[in-house]
């Protein structure tokens, strides 16, 4: 206990203080910062968090039936403000969290946090589903239409119109809105077009090196600005056809994947289990993970993956034609169990029977071959001749442009906010040239230090970015816990969810 009590609460400050004192470089203190941000005290925030507004909205997971039930049911536009369908603003919320993270993130996980991280990931996406129907009903409840009628919701609104204290929820709305425009650049756009170009350029299906980068950034930068341009209308309908698909497609393969291996499925299924309350290795390799870093992993690879906390989901959701926000909120709550509950548990126990079957896995783990959670998935996809490979190809790629569109819409609802709508053209013309540099970082372009090291600190800087949204946005859930524990109450357990919400949605005067 002492361990795990130091390991949360000291090590992060030495850590970052002896970074911060060593760097030498731009790079060596946004290294120091990221891990200190993503650290433990992180994960203590969002988890503390989702489990607080689990008890807080009387154990909302119990309604996930209903969510689901209601993401297929068109509310009458006729007595329903918004934009887009609820389904809609599901799937484009989807499309944002449902990413590399899901591979590549659980694949990280399971190598460096042992068999346990599963169990935790999982653990989390359960506990998230609280934090993600809170955020999302504090966004549809304050949001605001601008002067050609489209709603505006998000975190910043809920600050700026839900807090008793308007200049403490005015410096907070404005630096979730400054966090999530810069985070857009790197986890929305340049980070997710690498992991594409570097799928194609490393798969055994094709020569991919052979394609020149340059014409796959133009190719992605084409069919990525073809479709934001059109605005959030155009990027639901994409992201309403294209989610769904890319997600049975995923699922089905894992599940066929899991089959093929089907006779390693209990021995897997009781190391993650053993594995998340006893130290343990991946599949019993030599990376062996104590039950503090299996609990880390699996916080953080969760919190990763569904971003219940970052204040992701709102800033589309809010756009959503829906009677009131209970019935938008038990919506976009679904999208965490979809990510996390399901896709990320099935890559988990996809990757853990690929293991188990082929032991010289774990030997490649063990003499450091494989040391990352990319390779660890590349490796194991590798392992099913031809549809493997196939499978790891079609996720990422689809996987990585849904991805993009989702979070281009994220830093246009923040950068709207910030500066006005005059800003959004300029700003996307911005977020397209990352998607194209993103592309050109594959294959020799890695090779140059400068280039690399460039690349570190864009990422990381995002990353940091990315972390720093969920404290004001965990602030917000938090300090209007009780608004949301009450009309909960009101619309969902005491059967008012076809209550219309007649509060006049006011028109927030832009810059």
């Amino acid at each position: 206990m002492e361990d795990f009590l130091t390991s949360f609460f000291i090590t992060p400050f030495t850590s970052l203080g002896e970074g911060l004192a060593a760097a030498t470089s731009p790079l060596d203190v946004i290294d120091a910062v990221d891990g200190f941000v993503w650290g433990p005290i992180m994960i203590l925030l969002l988890l503390g968090t989702h489990i607080f507004m689990t008890i807080r909205t009387g154990f909302i997971q119990r309604k996930l039936g209903t969510g689901i039930k209601l993401s297929v049911t068109k509310d009458d536009p006729s007595d329903a403000d918004g934009d887009i369908t609820q389904f809609g603003a599901l799937t484009t919320a989807l499309a944002a969290t449902i990413g590399t993270g899901n591979i590549v993130g659980v694949g990280t996980g399971l190598l460096f946090g042992g068999p346990g991280a599963i169990f935790w990931m999982w653990i989390t996406g359960i506990l998230g589903i609280a934090t993600k129907y809170s955020e999302v009903f504090i966004g549809v409840k304050y949001r605001v239409k601008d002067h050609s009628g489209k709603m505006l919701g998000g975190a910043m609104y809920a600050l700026e119109r839900g807090f008793k204290n308007k200049k403490l929820g005015r410096v907070l709305a404005v630096l979730f809105a400054l966090f999530a425009s810069l985070a857009a650049f790197g986890i929305g756009a340049s980070t997710q077009s690498n992991s594409l170009a570097d799928a194609l350029y490393n798969t055994s299906l094709i020569d991919g090196a052979a394609i020149p980068q340059w014409l796959v950034g133009i190719v992605v930068v084409a069919l990525v600005a073809i479709v934001i341009l059109g605005g959030i209308k155009s990027i639901s309908r994409v992201c309403e056809k294209l989610v769904p698909v890319m997600a049975i497609f995923y699922v089905a393969c894992c599940i066929i994947i899991i089959g093929i291996n089907g006779q390693f499925l209990g021995e897997a299924i009781r190391q993650i289990i053993v594995g998340a309350f006893t130290p343990a290795g991946a599949a019993g390799g030599a990376v062996g993970s104590t039950v503090t870093l299996a609990l880390q992993f699996g916080f953080k690879r969760g919190i990763f993956s569904n971003e219940s906390g970052m204040g992701s989901a709102p800033l589309v959701a809010s756009s959503a034609t829906t009677k009131n926000p209970a019935r938008q909120a038990l919506v976009s709550m679904t999208g965490t169990f979809w990510d996390t509950v399901v896709v990320c548990l099935l890559t988990g126990l996809m990757l853990m029977t690929t293991l188990l079957a082929n032991p010289e896995l774990s030997t490649a783990i063990a003499n450091g071959t494989i040391s990352s959670g990319a390779g660890l998935a590349t490796a194991a996809f590798e392992k099913i001749p031809v549809f493997g490979p196939l499978v790891l190809l079609v996720g990422l790629i689809t996987f990585t442009y849904s991805t993009i569109l989702g979070w281009s819409q994220y830093g246009n609802r923040a950068i709207s906010y910030l500066l006005g709508k005059k800003a959004v053209l300029p700003y996307y013309i911005v977020f397209l040239l990352f998607v194209f540099w993103g592309c050109m970082m594959v294959g020799d372009a890695t090779g140059s230090a400068a280039v690399s090291n460039l690349s570190s600190v864009v990422w990381n800087f995002a990353d940091v970015m990315n972390a720093l949204m969920a404290i004001p946005n965990c602030i917000a859930v938090l300090g209007l816990s009780a608004i949301i524990a009450r009309e909960t109450k009101h619309y969902v357990y005491d059967g008012n969810l076809d209550e219309v919400d007649d509060t006049e949605i006011p028109q927030y005067d832009e810059k």
